[in-house]
């Protein structure tokens, strides 16, 4: 009984993985430059600040290495790392961190085991020219206000 259990368990993430990675990524491009990690960053606290909102805003290369990080005053402890782990998983991955909770919400269960997956919003990809050239990953509020600040940033 648990080795049939086992076993499509098994099966399951094998048809999610495969689906996942037949979905066509955008290519990587050259990675973002600390002066362009800034003036990301500036974007997104501008519109934090604007609501009222106190968050940690971390801007990742394409391999997922931080570039940049800052923080307002106030902001909760945990949204540092998170911040940075949506960076990471957005760039990694390629797509925004939104797309792995909308995947798990649908019952994806494989999805939740991929390594670094954040899902949670807030995660979004830099693109220029079509590339990935990094992310931007944000935390502090709601997953949806995390996501607003960080497109805001681009």
């Amino acid at each position: 009984m648990k080795a049939s259990r086992v076993l499509l368990g098994v099966v399951a993430a094998t048809f999610a993985c495969t689906a996942l990675a037949q979905d066509k990524r955008p290519e990587y491009g050259p990675s973002v430059t600390v002066t362009q990690a800034k003036k990301i960053a500036a974007g997104v606290l501008a519109e934090c600040a604007k609501n009222g909102w106190n968050v940690a805003v971390a801007i990742v290369d394409t391999h997922g290495y931080l570039v940049y990080f800052e923080r307002m005053e106030n902001t909760q402890y945990a949204s540092m790392d998170i911040a940075i782990g949506k960076a990471k998983s957005a760039a990694t991955y390629r797509r925004p961190t939104r797309a792995f909770a909308d995947a798990i919400n649908k019952g994806g269960p494989a999805t939740a085991t991929l390594p670094a997956v954040f899902a949670s919003p807030g995660g979004v990809p830099i693109m220029v020219d079509g590339k990935v050239t990094g992310a931007a990953g944000v935390s502090g509020v709601t997953g949806d206000q995390d996501e607003q600040c960080a497109k805001a940033g681009m």
